[in-house]
């Protein structure tokens, strides 16, 4: 903590102090090399704090949290991913893909089980079955 003391006490006024600041744009251009080389920290800082500053207040106006995409492949150029399907045709089970990453859209394939490795995630098929007695 003394060190930051000594810092802020000592180091900085005396910094600011040595600095060769002019008081018009014009000013600029009659600084020396080392005059320029001795602003570089203050511009350097200066920077960093409003970069900060605008990021803090002005950054706010893009989504936070933007949740990733869940379809990141499959028939991107339609509006709405649909699949009809007749219930005849599903036969005596089936197991539809809800992790979006199956090759065969829209039955699972098994590939959340490494999605689930990857993500942490729990994610698994819809599995729909045909009641006993039923045809």
């Amino acid at each position: 903590m003394e060190a930051i003391h000594i810092f802020v006490k000592t180091s900085l006024p005396k910094y600011l102090r040595s600095l060769n600041v002019p008081k018009t744009f014009g000013g600029f251009s009659k600084l020396s090399g080392e005059d320029w080389v001795n602003l570089v920290p203050l511009v350097l800082c200066t920077a960093v704090f409003v970069m900060a500053i605008f990021r803090i207040f002005l950054g706010g106006s893009r989504k936070k949290n933007a949740l990733p995409k869940v379809n990141q492949s499959i028939m991107k150029e339609d509006p709405k991913v649909v699949t009809q399907m007749d219930i005849e045709d599903i036969g005596e089970k089936i197991a539809f893909c809800r992790c979006w990453r199956s090759k065969k859209f829209p039955l699972c394939d098994g590939t959340h089980n490494k999605h689930n490795a990857e993500a942490n995630d729990n994610v698994g098929p819809l599995l729909l079955r045909r009641a006993e007695g039923e045809k």
